[in-house]
Formats: C-alpha cells, structure tokens, sequence
C-alpha cells in the first residue's frame, strides 16, 4: 500500500491588481519554468507584485514576476526575476496582441497556482487602468462590504 501525501494548493495572487486595473478579460495560460523554479513555486516562494506582460514578437513573456532561488539548489539555481515564456493558443495571442496596442490597454498576471497534473499556471486580464476617484470607490465598496458583514 502506498502513502498518498496531501498536497497543499498553491495559490499566489496579485491582489493589487484588481485596485489598480478594471479586469476585462481573464485568460489562463502556463509558464515555461526550470525545475528550480518550480520547486520554489511549490514551495510558495514567489510574488506577481510589480509584474507585467508584455509580447516579444509573437510570444508573451511575464517580466518582473520574483521566484526565489531553491534553496536546495547548487550552481544549476536559477535567476530569480529572469522573464518567462507564457503559453497560450495563437487565437487568444493575436486577440491580446490587437487589444493590449490599443491606448490604455494592458496585460497583468492575477494568480499564479498549480493545477492537479502538477503544472504550474498563470491567470492573466487584460486590463484597463483605473483613475485616482475609480479607487476610492473601489475602498468605499470594499469597506461599505466589511460593515455589513460585522453588523451579523
């Protein structure tokens, strides 16, 4: 009989994402890892702040996305802010790539987590900026959302 091990999901999110950018379409695509960056990933050793996405030729890279180096790792360790290669169809790359050269228009990564199979994936919007008044009803919302709660 073999021990099945519990896995823990992984989940990172880029939770100033939705304060900064109005999100309008949602898309997930997978990531071109090494295998010490995806052994700091399922360590939880990552972070999508300041991350963004943008295309080289026909490809999207996510840059500026941290995964730590593994702490296990010897002179094969990885460069922990290098840009990744993200894997999507070629009709939803040609989509973005007509959307995100339209002014205001930009790519971000919200969640990065790994599936069942054991495969790390990434979450990406397009997305739209916001203005300064657009968050401060963002926090109006959000704070209006905790006094109901607290009043149960």
């Amino acid at each position: 009989m073999a021990n099945k091990v519990k896995q823990v999901k992984i989940s990172i999110k880029n939770k100033r994402a939705s304060f900064e950018y109005f999100l309008i379409d949602r898309y997930t695509a997978g990531i071109v890892l090494t295998g010490t960056e995806i052994k700091s990933i399922r360590e939880g050793k990552a972070s999508l702040v300041d991350s963004y996405c943008t295309f080289v030729g026909n490809e999207l890279f996510v840059v500026g996305m941290h995964i730590a180096e593994y702490r296990f790792g010897t002179y094969n360790n990885h460069v922990p802010k290098r840009d990744r290669k993200l894997l999507l169809t070629m009709k939803e790359l040609r989509k973005l790539k007509a959307k995100s050269s339209e002014k205001g228009f930009t790519i971000v990564p919200i969640e990065m987590f790994v599936n069942d199979r054991g495969l790390a994936k990434m979450e990406i919007a397009l997305a739209k900026g916001k203005h300064f008044y657009d968050k401060r009803d963002s926090l109006k919302e959000k704070d209006s959302k905790k006094e109901i709660l607290n009043s149960y």
